[in-house]
């Protein structure tokens, strides 16, 4: 068998710890009073419910998936709840997650001992399966007598009423909007394959490549790779996935801990969880990264703001006071992000980075990134478009970003214009800007003619004493009066049939869309103020049908409404999650943006993805202060293992299953979910079990799960669990 170079792939011990370790937690009967309907209650939920400070509330009662225990005879359907760590830490003070990151560590088990209490655990649980089987079924089918005040409190899965119509699956329609499989006519067709299940269960081996913990299938496709023609536009830092999604798990660092928590992350993660040193090597002495002992450090330097990031962030708004962080300037592209502490540090500025960087040489820039609690993805400037709308960035940033934007007719640069809102900035901090050699005078010249020619205003140059670099900003125009009175039609304006907001594997062009003038068109006028752009409909929505088949306008205060009831109500009360261990989050079919507006007061980002398939609304997302990005669940993200706390996946998977292998796509949650994360799936009932077979199977440990007439709830935690057998993944192999 061929063996990748990565040596931490075979050999792993395997543990069931987290399935069967219940014998510590709290398991408790349901009780008959006290309770409401769920149907005719739209906002009440589980308040009375163990939460994740340990608090019982009224002492409700829980019924708990793993437990023997059985619930009332009399009761229709049951909500069944695990208590998280902090419930449980009295009794298992080895679960609890400090805020300085000391917990689990990986390499397929815990520290001190895991596998005899697993072992003793294990006899507890095989006397009590065939109890828990038979209280199941009785669960399942028995009629329930109770009056409207004997049911159980339920989580508000889906509101009462006119949201319950809002937010059927049956009733859902595109539109106005219509899709970006559509938009890009590069939705891959050739990747449909039925799910293969075994009958008695699912079964999982441990995937060897190259890249070892590092694998990213679309990225890692080294067979792919090899066979390009050419690799001088980066081709090879492109996406090239594999003809079959891999179904196989990656495999856990060597010592891996569970991460420690924002903000100390912001500054220090665990060495073995990113155990890559070169950055530190070859940046180091500009404050990127350092080896401290056990931990990675990030004094929160760069290359062009050795001093800090939070300098160089007041030095741009001093040097032009209408950037206005936080208010007019919201959201921000940046290109070439390094380890992202640009970023990381525009959090204190209520700004929100997008950050990306290819994943090459600069080893495991991106990771560190993420690990530190900060937005980022994998991607590159090479021959496609960036997989963002067109028009939705307030800022895009580049501080020496490396990027030729003057070589090709400025195609690279002519991206960043496609993706830039009308009377948004380009910060570039580079050499060119303030050092008058030959190369870097050439550059600025090359620079200064191709903006001209894009009509872009330069607004200002400015220095910086104290880190000893120049910045300068431009700002795209708001009308297209300049286009017109242009004497030659370079770069060329775009054809009307071109689509600024095709963006999935749409290559790139060099030219440039007209700006939108129309009042009624979207980008026509700048978005309301922070943070009133994150709840006010968007101008543009006025009259436009919305998703669920409503006017816009309708559709969007409702799925808000919607999501800060379930959000408030439920997933901050109602499941036993730890929000103080949640960091970075996914919604993994965003619509509106609904969900991660209502986490807006938590110390949380979420990543909303619009799979390609669904209506895009993804415009509508960056308008309300918010970001996201396009993507095809059936292949790989760009993304590292390890990388989400919660995945958050709404009526996603019932309609993944009809084009892609659904084992695969839970495969790539488990690789982007961190050991311990959560995943919360809102689907059909026949999908619900499915994902929780396929969940029980990788022992994860089912937190929640209910269901009620055809909808259905589930709240799953990963574990450290990797299974012993190995899966070759031949072109992931060097």
């Amino acid at each position: 068998m061929a063996q990748a170079k990565y040596s931490r792939i075979d050999g792993r011990k395997s543990s069931n710890l987290a399935s069967v370790d219940t014998g510590n937690e709290v398991k408790q009967m349901v009780p008959e009073n006290g309770s409401r309907n769920f149907k005719g209650s739209s906002g009440d939920l589980l308040e009375d419910s163990t939460n994740e400070d340990g608090n019982t509330g009224n002492e409700q009662n829980i019924v708990e998936r793993e437990s023997g225990n059985r619930a009332e005879e009399n009761q229709e359907e049951g909500v069944k709840v695990n208590t998280d760590d902090n419930s449980e830490s009295e009794e298992e003070p080895k679960r609890q997650v400090e805020n300085d990151g000391e917990g689990k560590t990986g390499d397929g088990g815990t520290d001190g001992g895991a596998g005899e209490v697993m072992d003793a655990k294990q006899t507890e649980f095989d006397d009590n399966k065939s109890e828990l089987v038979e209280g199941e079924k009785k669960l399942e089918t028995e009629e329930s007598n109770l009056t409207e005040e004997k049911k159980v409190d339920q989580p508000e899965i889906f509101p009462a009423g006119a949201q319950s119509e809002l937010l059927n699956e049956a009733t859902t329609q595109n539109g106005a909007f219509s899709t970006q499989a559509t938009e890009s006519q590069n939705e891959k067709e050739s990747q449909l394959a039925s799910i293969t299940k075994d009958q008695s269960g699912y079964s999982w081996k441990v995937c060897n490549v190259t890249a070892g913990p590092d694998y990213i299938p679309c990225l890692d496709n080294l067979k792919a790779i090899r066979k390009l023609p050419s690799t001088g536009h980066y081709e090879h830092r492109e996406r090239h996935c594999p003809d079959e999604a891999p179904t196989c798990l990656v495999p856990l660092p060597k010592g891996y801990k569970i991460p420690i928590q924002w903000p100390t992350s912001r500054e220090k993660i665990w060495y073995y969880n990113v155990p890559h040193t070169k950055l530190a090597e070859i940046k180091g002495h500009q404050n990127w990264v350092k080896v401290t002992g056990e931990y990675l450090t990030f004094p929160g330097g760069g290359t062009q703001f050795v001093k800090g990031a939070l300098h160089y962030i007041d030095f741009v708004q001093k040097s032009l006071p209408d950037i206005a962080w936080g208010k007019r300037s919201r959201v921000l592209l940046d290109v070439g992000c390094g380890v992202a502490s640009f970023g990381g540090f525009l959090f204190d500025r209520d700004v929100l980075a997008m950050s990306f960087a290819p994943k090459d040489e600069h080893e495991a820039q991106v990771q560190f990134a993420l690990e530190r609690g900060i937005p980022a993805i994998s991607s590159v400037m090479g021959t496609k478009r960036l997989p963002f709308p067109g028009a939705v960035f307030d800022v895009v940033h580049c501080a020496r970003c490396r990027v030729p934007w003057h070589v090709e007719g400025g195609k690279l640069l002519l991206e960043l214009n496609r993706v830039l809102r009308p009377g948004g900035y380009f910060v570039w901090s580079a050499t060119p800007v303030y050092r008058k050699n030959p190369e870097d005078s050439g550059i600025w010249n090359a620079m200064s003619e191709l903006t001209k020619s894009m009509c872009w205003d330069l607004v200002v140059i400015k220095k910086d004493k104290l880190n000893e670099v120049g910045a300068a900003i431009y700002r795209k125009p708001t009308s297209n009066e300049c286009y017109d009175k242009r004497p030659k039609n370079e770069p060329p304006l775009c054809k009307e049939s071109d689509d600024p907001n095709a963006a999935w594997n749409v290559p790139l062009q060099a030219c440039m869309h007209k700006v939108p003038v129309e009042k009624s068109e979207r980008g026509s006028q700048w978005p309301e103020q922070w943070p009133l752009r994150l709840e006010k409909p968007p101008y543009w929505l006025n009259s436009q049908v919305g998703v669920y088949g409503k006017g816009a306008v309708e559709d969007f205060t409702a799925d808000y409404q919607h999501w800060k009831n379930v959000v408030s109500h439920s997933y901050l009360n109602g499941m036993g999650i730890n929000w103080s261990s949640v960091r970075n989050v996914m919604d993994m079919r965003a619509v509106y943006g609904g969900f991660a507006a209502a986490l807006k007061n938590l110390k949380v980002w979420v990543m909303n993805v619009v799979p390609i398939d669904s209506p895009d609304t993804l415009p509508i997302i960056y308008e309300r202060g918010l970001f996201g990005i396009y993507h095809d669940w059936c292949e790989s993200f760009n993304t590292y293992p390890r990388s989400y706390d919660l995945l958050h996946a709404d009526h996603l998977f019932s309609g993944l299953k009809k084009r892609c292998n659904l084992k695969a796509v839970v495969a790539e949650v488990d690789r982007i979910l961190r050991p311990e994360g959560k995943l919360i799936v809102r689907d059909s009932v026949e999908t619900i079990r499915e994902v929780e077979n396929m969940a029980k199977s990788l022992q994860w440990e089912i937190r929640l799960i209910y269901s009620n007439d055809k909808e259905g709830l589930l709240c799953a935690r990963k574990t450290m669990w990797r299974p012993t057998k190995v899966e070759t993944i031949m072109s992931a192999i060097s």
